[in-house]
């Protein structure tokens, strides 16, 4: 069976999508042809997107106008290409740049391409779930004083699991100091559109964002818009960057699935996030039984001093019983046939959108309910047990030196110390040792969880005691550790050391 095969097999089935991409494979948003019929290249009347004078520019001029960006552009290469691109645009080989650790894997990426060296800045850490929070706009402020060489600043907002950074301030900071901001906000294309959901970072004063439409609204897999404001990004040099980085031959289906999107949003933008925002507060309120599975809310996220919680992201933590959150994970996908997100250690992820439907929230949220019931009948003294030691576990780790309280996340108080630049790294001859004993090497190549393919190592870095010990509980946790070559994730390449 193939994979066109296997696609139909699936949309047979009744799993319900707890996933990107947020259409939700929900047809009533859309009616569409055969693709093939329309399926097509840079022909007389259908403009080009490296070159766009017509209709793919009106597509994204009304992107623009409907984002209040000063420049839109289209993505056929997914957030990633504009990442590349935006990073790209704003430095010179060599370049100081100012990132935060849980960016993205193309943001490294990026820094390897253009030999950049990276300072990087650490979000603070949600105690109660153990997600990274946002960006604190002084810590910003304190490392553009300490490199004053800085010329570019990169965050993520919001995160994978939804936790935002104060962006405004944070622009203004950069700002202060002539430093252009670029928020990968991937996951929050539909922020902005309601107020029940927070501002988005082109009103905010981002000089460069870029959304993953695909992610959070009705559009194809792969589908991104970038968006340039103000004077410290030159758009001509963003333009230089997305030919260089984005195919001659893009694909007029995404295309034209973005340009459907948008229409989808001017004509009916309100009735459709008013419906949402009913929906999901329906559910957080119905969440409010649960006694041993929690819910991550938006008044748990300020009460721990972080900015602001999207609250379309749905994070189901599990500390409270004896599973785990691939256990969980699990249990929704072949008991209830809910597919979720991702999985992590310790919770769950589930993503939502205008593409979900009443039915579906009800769904999760029945199952949830039921497996709750069901620990607090045949588990209850034992995860009374647990909850207690991990709270003091957790309690000690606040008053003392911070643990890893998220997959993904480095030590706060001891990042991996840095030997050379991820490109020196990479261009190095290289052994490839067992990965239980590379305590002390450098790696020469990453090692990140996916999703959301947030770097644990990053090639130039050293390997210590402290990051084996987590990775090898990640592993005996099932979760899906990339980035090696060895897919088994029993060896990995380290920096050859000398006259060896």
């Amino acid at each position: 069976m193939d994979l066109y095969d296997s696609l139909l097999k699936y949309t047979n089935m009744d799993y319900y999508p707890m996933h990107m991409p947020g259409h939700k494979r929900n047809t009533s948003l859309f009616n569409m042809v055969n693709p093939y019929s329309i399926d097509i290249t840079e022909i007389d009347g259908f403009d080009n997107l490296h070159h766009a004078e017509g209709i793919l520019l009106n597509g994204m001029e009304r992107a623009a106008k409907l984002y209040g960006s000063e420049h839109t552009a289209y993505l056929i290469g997914g957030s990633t290409s504009g990442i590349l691109t935006g990073i790209s645009a704003c430095t010179q080989k060599g370049d100081k740049i100012l990132v935060g650790r849980n960016c993205h894997k193309s943001v490294y990426h990026a820094i390897y391409l253009n030999e950049l060296v990276p300072v990087y800045i650490y979000p603070g850490l949600e105690p109660q779930f153990g997600i990274y929070g946002g960006i604190s706009p002084e810590l910003v402020e304190k490392m553009l004083i300490k490199y004053p060489d800085i010329k570019m600043i990169v965050i993520t907002s919001p995160t994978y699991e939804g936790m935002l950074s104060d962006v405004k301030a944070i622009a203004e900071t950069a700002h202060g100091y002539g430093v252009p901001l670029m928020v990968d906000e991937a996951h929050g294309a539909h922020l902005g559109f309601h107020p029940g959901f927070p501002a988005g970072a082109v009103s905010l004063g981002a000089d460069i964002v870029v959304h993953s439409i695909h992610k959070t609204l009705p559009a194809f897999t792969q589908s991104a818009l970038i968006h340039v404001n103000g004077a410290l990004v030159d758009y001509e040099e963003v333009k230089r960057y997305l030919d260089i980085y984005q195919s001659t031959s893009p694909s007029y289906l995404l295309m034209a699935g973005m340009g459907q999107c948008i229409t989808l949003l001017e004509q009916k933008k309100d009735a459709l996030f008013t419906s949402f925002d009913i929906r999901l507060r329906s559910f957080y309120d119905k969440m409010k039984q649960l006694k041993y599975l929690k819910i991550l809310t938006s008044e748990a996220v300020t009460a721990s001093g972080f900015y602001a919680f999207d609250l379309s992201k749905i994070i189901i933590s599990v500390r409270g019983t004896d599973m785990t959150g691939r256990d969980l994970y699990n249990c929704l996908l072949n008991r209830f046939r809910i597919q979720m997100e991702m999985a992590s250690k310790d919770y769950v992820l589930g993503m939502t959108s205008i593409g979900d439907t009443k039915e579906g929230f009800l769904r999760l949220g029945d199952a949830l309910l039921e497996l709750d019931a069901q620990y607090k009948s045949r588990h209850y003294k034992e995860n009374k047990d647990i909850a207690e030691n991990r709270g003091i576990a957790e309690n000690k780790g606040m008053t003392g030196k911070s643990d890893f309280f998220m997959e993904g996340a480095v030590d706060n108080t001891e990042p991996p110390e840095r030997a050379m630049l991820s490109n020196d790294a990479y261009k190095r001859p290289y052994d490839v040792i067992l990965l239980s004993e590379s305590a002390g090497r450098i790696t020469a190549e990453y090692i990140y969880l996916y999703p959301p393919g947030i770097p644990l190592l990053v090639p130039g870095e050293r390997i210590s005691k402290r990051i084996l010990s987590r990775i090898s509980d990640y592993q005996k946790k099932g979760l899906s550790l990339q980035g090696m070559q060895d897919m088994e994730g029993k060896y990995i390449k380290v920096v050859a050391e000398a006259g060896a």
